[in-house]
């Protein structure tokens, strides 16, 4: 009965490879599954961890402690439920929360500038940054099309999985490492995402997808030994050090700052800014743009999309992020045209993914185009 009710739409699933990697032309001309003379394998059953999120641990969690509660009854001890209500009123007193205000948070956050200093100082790092030229640099056989359809894919698998975006965006960041130094044949191409997104999930996740899954995900193209032995292949590269900030790192930061009026305070500015983000990652010319900078173009553009009457920037955001208006301009143009679809590294998973009302359909949302004028510097 369990089986029956973790298991993945195997033929959705197999589609969505099929269709998504017919463009790649990929040649298996070696792969044992595709003789003709060979009886059609059994499907081996998946531990399915797609159906599993992060808040199943929290239930678990909560059942732990109802029945410890319980079981201490028996000695009179009594353990008192934590709620959230129950938490403010011990960090709030009394006599102070008359004039609590949500802006006293941001005496929490004296340390903000310093991480950020950090994270900066991180991502400019040169063994830590791609070639911005890589595709003509060193690859012969893999095109910018090619990425921007295995990009496109992992996107899939991505929610197929229930995966946090960090994990995709981790996963993102050790393709174009990987590839700004080995030349890669076109075959292997799928091999190394779906190695990329082991490791990315093993980081970020509470509870990665096995080997097999993404061996599975891929229709059987590759075998657990091949996966595994890029997994190392990969680990070596990256010298164990898989830890990397992303757009997505800067994108939760930049998201606080740009909310300084109750207009910009909805879900649907949050979702459009990881909208245009992960439309960035698609693209091969944005590469050269560091994440901190894709993450302000992205708040930029989010800006000027739900008010495009008002200027996107400010001094409290060009202080917060580090950047002027003319420095956003060519990242921001870029992801502009991905928005509006007129460059061709569109992908279909991206703009389905949020077209769904829980992403409040903001990939619905066109903008005009931008005065020249919000680019100047204050």
């Amino acid at each position: 009965m369990v089986d029956e009710e973790n298991k993945v739409p195997a033929a959705a699933s197999r589609a969505s490879n099929k269709r998504s990697f017919d463009s790649l032309a990929v040649s298996n001309e070696n792969d044992p599954l595709q003789d003709p003379d060979r009886p059609f394998p059994v499907t081996k059953k998946r531990v399915v961890l797609g159906e599993l999120n992060n808040l199943g641990n929290v239930v678990e969690s909560t059942q732990n402690s109802n029945f410890t509660e319980t079981h201490k009854s028996k000695r009179k001890i009594k353990l008192r439920k934590t709620t959230t209500e129950n938490v403010v009123k011990e960090t709030i007193k009394p006599e102070t929360n008359a004039n609590f205000s949500p802006n006293d948070d941001l005496q929490k956050c004296a340390y903000a500038p310093l991480i950020y200093q950090h994270l900066h100082s991180l991502e400019v790092e040169e063994r830590r940054r791609p070639l911005s030229n890589y595709m003509e640099k060193v690859q012969n056989s893999v095109t910018p099309t090619m990425r921007m359809i295995l990009v496109d894919w992992l996107v899939e698998v991505a929610e197929e999985y229930k995966l946090v975006s960090d994990t995709l965006y981790l996963a993102v960041t050790y393709i174009d490492r990987f590839l700004s130094s080995h030349v890669l044949a076109m075959n292997r191409l799928q091999l190394l995402g779906v190695s990329c997104m082991l490791i990315a999930s093993k980081y970020e996740e509470i509870s990665p997808p096995h080997v097999e899954d993404f061996c599975y995900i891929t229709d059987n193209t590759y075998t657990r030994e091949e996966v595994v032995n890029m997994e190392r292949d990969l680990l070596n590269f990256l010298n164990f050090e898989i830890s990397n900030p992303t757009t997505k790192t800067f994108l939760r930061i930049f998201t606080k700052a740009a909310q300084d009026n109750f207009s910009f305070l909805t879900l649907q500015f949050e979702f459009l800014g990881c909208y245009l983000a992960e439309l960035s990652l698609l693209d091969y010319s944005c590469v050269r743009f560091l994440p901190s900078m894709t993450a302000a173009s992205a708040i930029f553009l989010s800006r000027f999309t739900v008010l495009p009457e008002v200027h996107p920037w400010n001094l409290a955001l060009q202080q917060c992020t580090g950047y002027k208006p003319s420095e956003l301009k060519d990242c921001v143009l870029v992801i502009h045209e991905l928005q509006s679809g007129r460059r061709e590294a569109t992908g279909r998973a991206v703009r389905e993914k949020y077209m769904n009302h829980k992403y409040k359909c903001v990939a619905a949302l066109h903008p005009p185009d931008i005065p020249a004028c919000f680019f100047d510097d204050a």
